[in-house]
């Protein structure tokens, strides 16, 4: 009798959220009001395609622009200008998207 093993399911979340601290400015015209909550998609590969890691991590203003438009909902397009604040709290939450589960696990539980 041959066993088979079940996949293990996957308990990090594929989605994340954070609320606008500033105004998305394209120009002078206001993209998204601040207040709006936005929606952040785990990115696959497809969406990574042209990035690399390695500036995702380093949270490079360039490589989040890029990525914003492929995982966030309202869209946020590659030429909107956010606010440094808000730049962050986009990158946060990519970077928790990136983190290995062992990473997570040994920063909220140092020796």
């Amino acid at each position: 009798m041959e066993t088979q093993t079940q996949p293990v399911a996957d308990s990090a979340p594929t989605i994340r959220r954070f609320t606008l601290d500033h105004n998305v400015m394209v120009g002078d015209q206001v993209l998204i009001a601040k207040g709006t909550e936005i929606i952040v998609r785990k990115p696959g590969s497809s969406e990574l395609r042209g990035l690399t890691l390695v500036s995702l991590s380093q949270l490079d203003v360039t490589a989040l622009h890029e990525l914003a438009p492929r995982i966030t909902m309202p869209v946020i397009h590659k030429n909107a200008m956010l606010d440094p604040a808000d730049l962050m709290q986009f990158g946060g939450e990519v970077m928790d998207f990136l983190l290995p589960t062992a990473a997570k696990q040994a920063a909220s539980h140092p020796e």
